[in-house]
């Protein structure tokens, strides 16, 4: 990160930890948000930008040199907000194509009573991103969910314990390796970084649910554009996420095949006066449609609007409930469900969801007290995601000092604009990963010999 304000000078996050960059790349829409931590610790909002999204479908990204420019375009806002000029980023990803699964690892220690230290633990997890992967399938992220020691289960943590064999219960997210690929390539295309990929209802969760709350057992539904992502937390641990390829544009053209109007007008019709629920006083209420080009409008009923969205929401929380039944999740949730994304501000739809669910719901927008200046632009839950990972970057910060597992297992795109920097790591590390080559070959033939002459 470059400062405006201080000529020759630069300050980067990288260097300080105090800016971090968050870039959500969502299917309506592509938000930019500028993070900066004071001294004191605490983190406000200084810089937001927002366009159209294009080139993204159901969360995925499929025209890359579009997405690339919306990119650039949002952050050329944010930047213009607090003069912070962005070279990297923490960036989004959700989907159609994310999976969830439960994996076991292990590690042997060769040591009698080896005591287990923070090494051993950070060893055992980055080992699990080189397991082999489907076809087409990359690894996002893995949460340990607990830990087995010499056959002793239920361990939250085990560091400071003697013992030989340490296994894991992990989560493993999994993407599509094109969508990763291309996400990637997008940023990097627009001039900027990807300093790490980051699950959206992961980011999300950030945002809008406290500590006490994934303690006790809630579960984030994060209703976008493309999909609805979801993400259940019981002791302060991810247990479990899940993707519906059902949201808020799906809403939209149910409204426009319906009424045969304008994607545009759906549009609007959804957000100003979306509901939930039906009421007899909705009968009463009309609404105008203008006609195109001098045709008559279309008179529309606040009813049967309702009617139309009520439907769809209803499949999207069928959904919702059936998994979080499917597997009991719904038994551990003592803090119920939050409600987020843009899809979120339909009226009444806590109140439908608790109807559907049985489980207390709210509706949750990023807490004002990380919004500084921007807390009445911000304060939305359209924006869960982008704040989130601006909160979630920072959190990271500490860990991605050292080496990131995530990385070394994202193969950063190639662009001109950032081939400089890449090339500037490759020599700094030296002659460390440099291939031998045939004198080097030679040279090791020779000691090999003298050391077995002399054994």
């Amino acid at each position: 990160m470059e400062n405006l304000h201080e000529q020759g000078t630069k300050s980067s996050f990288q260097d300080n930890g105090k800016i971090v960059v968050g870039i959500d790349v969502g299917t309506t829409k592509i938000a930019v948000f500028i993070g900066q931590k004071d001294s004191q610790g605490k983190v406000s909002i200084i810089g937001m930008g927002k366009t159209n999204s294009v080139g993204v479908q159901h969360g995925a990204v499929k025209v890359i040199t579009k997405t690339a420019e919306s990119i650039k375009i949002a952050v050329e806002q944010a930047e213009k907000k607090c003069n912070i000029k962005v070279t990297e980023a923490y960036v989004g990803i959700a989907g159609n194509n994310i999976k969830n699964s439960l994996l076991r690892g292990t590690k042997i220690i060769k040591e009698d009573d080896h005591i287990i230290t923070q090494e051993d633990v950070d060893s055992l997890l980055e080992d699990q991103y080189n397991i082999a992967m489907p076809p087409g399938e990359s690894i996002i992220d893995i949460v340990p969910q607990d830990y087995i020691v010499d056959g002793e289960t239920g361990i939250a943590d085990p560091v400071g314990m003697i013992g030989k064999t340490v296994e894991c219960n992990y989560n493993l997210i999994s993407g599509d390796e094109t969508n990763v690929h291309n996400i990637c390539l997008s940023v990097s295309m627009a001039g900027y970084k990807v300093k790490g990929l980051i699950l959206e209802p992961i980011a999300s969760s950030e945002a809008v649910i406290n500590s006490d709350e994934k303690t006790a057992g809630i579960c984030l539904v994060d209703i976008g554009g493309g999909t609805t992502d979801m993400a259940i937390f019981k002791d302060g641990i991810l247990r479990h996420t899940a993707v519906i390829q059902l949201a808020g544009n799906s809403i939209t053209n149910d409204v426009k095949e319906s009424f045969r109007i304008m994607l545009n007008q759906a549009e609007a019709l959804k957000t100003h006066y979306g509901d939930c629920l039906q009421t007899e006083k909705q009968e009463n209420t009309v609404i105008k449609v203008p006609g195109l080009k001098g045709r008559e409008s279309r008179e529309i009923t606040l009813f049967l609007l309702s009617g139309i969205i009520k439907a769809r929401v209803q499949m999207i929380l069928q959904q919702v409930d059936y998994e979080l039944k499917n597997d009991a999740y719904d038994k551990m949730l003592i803090a119920g469900i939050v409600l987020t994304g843009g899809g979120s501000k339909l009226k009444h739809i806590a109140q439908y969801t608790e109807f559907i669910t049985g489980i207390a719901t709210r509706v949750g927008e990023p807490d004002p007290m990380w919004l500084g200046d921007s807390a009445k632009d911000c304060a939305d839950p359209m924006y869960s995601t982008g704040i989130g990972l601006v909160l979630k970057g920072f959190e990271n910060e500490a860990k991605l000092a050292g080496n990131n597992p995530l990385e070394d297992n994202i193969e950063e795109p190639k662009v001109e604009n950032i081939a400089q920097e890449e090339d500037k790591e490759q020599v700094e590390k030296g002659e460390k990963n440099k291939k031998p080559g045939l004198i080097d070959k030679i040279r090791d033939f020779f000691i090999r010999i003298l050391n077995e002459s002399v054994e």
